[in-house]
């Protein structure tokens, strides 16, 4: 059974689906999830707070695909093909993600106010909420060491510097598909294991 605190952000999402977050009311925030608007306060401070766990969420839940992504069977290049394709899925099934990988937020969506560095943490996100969020570069720095974490145990003694921009040029040809898709045939996946394959990166060939 989901706590207090889940059930107020699902309720917020719900709401953030239909209307923009200025029209988002705690009130009825809190009347969806079956809670008093006190309890709402409590957990979250103010609709601010509320927006910012919310969104600290979804960068989490995102973070997690990574990870399954990475744990999948293939090569290393194979391994980034499907951090990319999470990617773009996450990016296109939530407006959330796709602000929080672009940086592009838009007044419908809750304001990204400060900064926080994405880190593995026990402390559940909406506790670690009033940090901040992540920022593109911080986003894309978390994908990038999670990777290079993944990759370094599949290719024993390649260079860690090496192999980190490896991984950092798949995560930022997946970015780079979710603001302007590529028109080939081949499809997006195609696509980046095509050019995944052609970085000169002896360590990972």
């Amino acid at each position: 059974m989901p706590t207090a605190r889940e059930s107020l952000l699902d309720a917020a999402l719900s709401a953030l689906a239909v209307l923009p977050w200025p029209g988002v009311r705690m009130v009825d925030v809190a009347s969806a999830a079956g809670v008093s608007r006190q309890t709402l306060y409590n957990e979250f401070g103010s609709k601010d707070g509320l927006g910012r766990a919310l969104v600290r969420r979804e960068a989490d839940v995102y973070l997690r695909g990574v990870d399954r992504a990475l744990a999948e069977c293939g090569g290393p290049a194979e391994r980034m093909v499907q951090v990319a394709e999470w990617t773009l899925g996450s990016a296109r099934s939530s407006v959330l993600v796709r602000a929080l990988l672009t940086g592009c937020w838009s007044e419908r969506l809750p304001a990204p106010s400060g900064r926080a560095v994405v880190a593995v943490s026990p402390v559940p996100a909406q506790r670690r909420a009033d940090a901040g969020v992540p920022g593109p570069a911080e986003l894309v720095a978390a994908v990038r060491d999670r990777a290079l974490a993944a990759l370094e145990q599949q290719v024993p003694g390649a260079d860690p510097v090496e192999l980190g921009r490896y991984c950092e040029t798949a995560v930022r040809l997946g970015l780079s598909c979710v603001v302007a898709p590529p028109v080939r045939g081949e499809g997006q996946a195609g696509y980046i294991r095509a050019v995944l394959a052609r970085l000169p990166v002896r360590a990972v060939g």
